[in-house]
């Protein structure tokens, strides 16, 4: 890879301007023409995007932030306002959007069931026109795009753990469907998309993820868990609290993330990024109280339509190509997320809104 920086002399505002950097990427077969790489993140000012934004401005990356505030939070990325290298956009990836980058990572979509399944057409449109819109960009940019895929896209598994090559068990006509669908969809177009435009794509499979920035009435069991707990109510668990999950915390899967886009452009995904640990929801459940020394009760629901029964992630692949894997523990990272959610829940108006 070959670098030229123009000269300038000081004071010359017009040369300075000039000042950029040749840079040609084989493997991507663009010229950038920035001294930092323009990175444009969907749904930047979600729970995941807004941590991937902190990271790569702290990489010394340009990060355009994309989101509809849908179900993003303008708080999440608050601290970032007025940040030299970042800048804010409120968009619908549903509508084409023109802007100049060197990579896009692709998050946007709500993934909660309360939150997508609010507006199911509308979340079907989100991960498959979003998807279409976006990799028409990076095909005009001739740059990397990441597509934020999902597990869900295994829907409820018969093999366990789950391998990137188990093409799943989903039901297409249910209430997860919009979301679960519109996934694997969207993994078909990616995939399209480099077949036949070779288009340099990386498609990771996120498995449960938690931490800071959760949205505290997203019915996620993590979330939900730590408030119901924190504010001393009956915690609620589905069926008999035995199916289980794999929960991966938001640093671990941020950097994950992270190293696959910055494999060679053969490695395309899909990849399972996700904690191998796997922890039935019952002891999830007293886990949480003991943490919190709360005096909340465990008590049973019936279990939800298409709630899958077991979701575990193999990631061989990822250790292997990305010489990834989780570095914190179940622990210590509910600790963090618990210190989140008790400063959240100090300001009245969220309390209020949690209690009333």
């Amino acid at each position: 890879m070959r670098l030229q920086v123009t000269g300038h002399k000081p004071g010359n505002k017009s040369a300075l301007r000039r000042q950029v950097v040749r840079e040609y990427s084989r493997e991507g077969g663009y010229m950038r023409r920035h001294l930092a790489e323009r990175v444009l993140v969907t749904g930047g000012s979600g729970f995941l995007g807004s941590h991937l934004c902190d990271r790569l401005l702290a990489e010394e990356a340009e990060v355009l932030c994309v989101d509809n505030f849908f179900t993003g939070a303008r708080r999440n990325i608050e601290h970032l306002i007025g940040h030299s290298r970042f800048e804010l956009m409120r968009h619908d990836i549903t509508i084409p959007l023109f802007v100049e980058v060197d990579q896009i990572y692709n998050l946007a979509c709500p993934a909660s069931p309360i939150h997508y399944q609010h507006d199911p057409v509308q979340t079907t449109k989100t991960s498959v026109n979003g998807a279409i819109n976006m990799l028409g960009l990076a095909k005009r940019l001739k740059i990397r795009i990441l597509q934020a895929s999902t597990s869900e896209v295994y829907g409820d598994p018969t093999t366990h753990p789950q391998t990137e090559d188990y093409w799943g068990n989903v039901n297409p006509i249910g209430m997860r469907s919009c979301y679960d669908e519109g996934k694997r969809c969207a993994e078909t177009l990616f995939f399209d998309y480099w077949r036949q435009h070779r288009l340099p794509i990386k498609v990771a499979r996120i498995f449960n993820t938690y931490g800071p920035r959760m949205h505290p009435n997203d019915g996620r069991v993590v979330s939900n868990f730590i408030v119901q707990a924190l504010l001393g109510q009956d915690i609620t668990i589905y069926g008999d609290g035995s199916q289980s999950r794999a929960f991966c915390y938001v640093d671990d899967m941020i950097d994950g993330l992270m190293r696959l886009m910055k494999t060679p452009e053969d490695v395309t995904g899909p990849l399972n990024i996700g904690n191998p640990h796997e922890v039935a929801i019952r002891d999830l459940a007293a886990q949480i109280i003991e943490l919190t020394g709360s005096r909340s009760r465990i008590v049973a629901r019936p279990l939800p339509e298409g709630d899958p029964r077991q979701r575990q992630p193999d990631i061989s692949r990822a250790r292997a190509l990305l010489d990834w894997a989780p570095q914190t523990s179940l622990a210590e990272g509910l600790t963090r997320t618990i210190s989140y959610f008790e400063s959240l829940l100090a300001e009245p108006g969220i309390r209020a809104s949690l209690t009333g």
